[in-house]
């Protein structure tokens, strides 16, 4: 049995639009499920058709997976430096553009992307839902 380990993210009713973003910036295959498009019947509440129920972004070498939150959960804070998503790359050019993607539209550099004590390039970016990236190039 193959193991991997992915990332999964409640979103605040921003889910679409996130996994949109992160799909323009990282390039891969998204999908995207509303529960318009797959009612699930015997839920606790009664969910917007256009909320995200589940969606994959498949990337090289991982995936995101995310959802629209429950209604008692959408107050939950995204934005904090308690985690971030670490993408490391094959280049430092690599990890500023992306970077640059990120930050584009409401993102705010948390780190200055340079060269760290470690010796690798090391920077965190918060994109413009709150979500901390960290990238990492080996030196």
């Amino acid at each position: 049995m193959t193991k991997n380990l992915a990332t999964y993210i409640a979103l605040p009713g921003n889910a679409a639009e996130a996994m949109k973003h992160w799909q323009e910036v990282f390039g891969g295959e998204l999908e995207l499920i509303t529960y318009g498009d797959n009612p699930m019947p015997g839920l606790p509440f009664e969910p917007d058709p256009n909320w995200v129920a589940h969606a994959t972004l498949t990337l090289p070498g991982g995936t995101i997976s995310g959802a629209d939150a429950m209604p008692d959960e959408r107050d939950n804070p995204i934005r904090d430096t308690v985690y971030s998503l670490l993408y490391t790359t094959d280049t430092p050019d690599e990890a500023r553009e992306l970077i640059a993607g990120l930050q584009g539209g409401g993102g705010s550099i948390n780190l200055p992307f340079e060269q760290a004590p470690w010796g690798d390039w090391y920077g965190q970016v918060f994109d413009r839902f709150g979500v901390m990236w960290s990238f990492n190039c080996p030196a």
